[in-house]
C-alpha cells in the first residue's frame, strides 16, 4: 500500500489528514469503520462541464486560464475539447468515479464485516485518458480537439481491492460516463452552480 503523499495544496492535505485521523481512532478506540478513497466525483452533467472552456468549468485545470480569454472563448464557441497532455507531451489520465458507483461501494461496505478497518479505491476500473475523450467525442459528435500542454501527470488509482473484498463493480466506464453527460437534460429548476472556480 502506498504511503500517504499529498500533491501540494490544502485540498489534498486535508485527505490524508482525514486517512491518519480515522487510522488513529481504528488504534485508540477500535472504530468499526472503513475508508473508501473517492478521485473526483461525477454526477449528472458534471464531466461535460469539466471539459468546458468557459466561466462554468467544472473543477480544474480552468482551462481558459491555460490558453487565454479571447482563444478559450472561440473554443466554447466551437465546443473543443481540451486534451491535457502531460509535461512529456502525452495525454494525461485521471481517475473519475460516478456518484452512483460510489453509493453502490458504501452501501456494501456498511453491510461487510470484512470491510472493517480497511481501506479501499473506489473508482472507475481504468482512469479517464483524455486523449481518448478527445477521440470518442470528435468521432460520435464531431466535436474538435485542442492539446493543451500542462505540468500534470497522469495517476492510476487500482480498485482491485474494492473488488476483491467487497464484490464491488464500477458500472461506470469512459464511454457511459461521456455519454450520461452529454445526454443528461437539466430541468429549469436544476440550474447549474459552480461551487468553486477550478
Amino acid at each position: 500500500q502506498q504511503k500517504h503523499s499529498a500533491y501540494p495544496g490544502c485540498y489534498a492535505l486535508s485527505k490524508v489528514l482525514e486517512e491518519v485521523m480515522l487510522e488513529q481512532y481504528y488504534i485508540q478506540y477500535d472504530l468499526n469503520g472503513c475508508c473508501l478513497r473517492a478521485p473526483w466525483i461525477m454526477e449528472k452533467d458534471d464531466f461535460k462541464y469539466q471539459l468546458s472552456f468557459g466561466d462554468d468549468v467544472f473543477g480544474g485545470p480552468r482551462w481558459r486560464d491555460l490558453v487565454g480569454a479571447e482563444q478559450a472563448d472561440d473554443y466554447v464557441r466551437t465546443q473543443a475539447i481540451p486534451v491535457m497532455l502531460d509535461p512529456a507531451g502525452q495525454p494525461v489520465k485521471r481517475n473519475f468515479v460516478h456518484v452512483e458507483d460510489l453509493v453502490s461501494a458504501i452501501l456494501l461496505a456498511l453491510e461487510l464485516p470484512r470491510a472493517r478497518q480497511q481501506t479501499f479505491n473506489i473508482c472507475m476500473d481504468e482512469p479517464v485518458d483524455y486523449g481518448e475523450v478527445g477521440r470518442y467525442l470528435a468521432e460520435t459528435r464531431g466535436l474538435p480537439t485542442v492539446e493543451i500542454p500542462t505540468p500534470y501527470h497522469s495517476t492510476w488509482l487500482d480498485n482491485a481491492k474494492a473488488r476483491f473484498l467487497l464484490g464491488w463493480r464500477a458500472e461506470y466506464d469512459l464511454k457511459k460516463l461521456i455519454e450520461s453527460a452529454w445526454d443528461y437534460q437539466r430541468a429549469p429548476e436544476d440550474s447549474r452552480v459552480v461551487w468553486y472556480p477550478g
